[in-house]
């Protein structure tokens, strides 16, 4: 019987060590392992402009009012596919109805319907937005970075910030005196690229019959985009 006991005891010992030869493993794979960030940043132009316009009118007819919203918007469309190299989207388009002063009877209908154009070419949107003004109204003019200049952005500071890891992770190293360092991890991440810049409604006449469109004045400006390099080394001592 105490043989037994004696011989258990002895077994429970060899597991123990056993099992804690993963976590003396793990502490050795952390020694001399610090955590290191960098960050690059750069000014990044808004070269995408998005125009909003929109039609608003009301009927007492639903059936008429659809139909005079659906004209106005065909026209619009016809004259913007005229223009080379600007996207069109088809916004949001809703009908509602219009009450009585008591809230209790319905007195017509109201529709809304909205135009999105997408170009890199200022110039001409902006003339084609001031013909357009002559039907529409302006909803909104918005800024973004283009999706070819984010990603050329975004591999240019990719670069930039391994880079300035690398000669941060030789600071480390060199402030340790270890004879070098190798990457144990390293995760980059990029942000500041932001949603469309948005400029509120501008107030512009629509255009006469005999008078010239007004063309917007535009200004798109720039973003301040960035880079981090977050990751640990481990320091090789000599």
């Amino acid at each position: 019987m105490h043989t037994f006991r004696r011989s258990a005891a002895l077994l429970a010992l060899t597991v123990g060590s056993v099992a804690s030869l993963p976590a003396l493993a793990a502490d050795e794979l952390h020694y001399n392992q610090i955590s290191l960030r960098a960050e690059v940043s750069q000014e990044v132009a808004r070269d995408q402009m998005i125009v909003t316009l929109y039609t608003e009118e009301q009927n007492t007819d639903p059936a008429k009012l659809a139909a005079d919203v659906s004209t106005t918007m065909n026209k619009a469309l016809a004259q913007a596919k005229q223009v080379k190299d600007i996207t069109l989207r088809q916004g949001s388009r809703n009908s509602y109805p219009i009450y009585d002063t008591k809230g209790q009877k319905i007195t017509g209908w109201r529709e809304r319907a909205e135009l999105r154009l997408e170009s890199s070419d200022f110039a001409a949107l902006s003339k084609l937005t001031g013909e357009l003004l002559g039907d529409l109204k302006m909803g909104g003019m918005d800024f973004a970075i283009a999706d070819p200049t984010r990603k050329a952005s975004e591999d240019a500071l990719l670069k930039e910030a391994v880079s300035a890891f690398k000669a941060r992770a030789q600071l480390a190293t060199d402030a340790l005196g270890g004879k070098g360092y190798k990457i144990v991890n390293l995760n980059l991440n990029s942000n500041g690229y932001p949603q469309p810049y948005m400029r509120g409604p501008m107030m512009m006449k629509a255009a006469s019959m005999d008078a010239a469109p007004v063309t917007p004045e535009v200004e798109a400006g720039t973003s301040q985009v960035s880079m981090t390099a977050d990751g640990s080394i481990e320091v090789l001592m000599p």
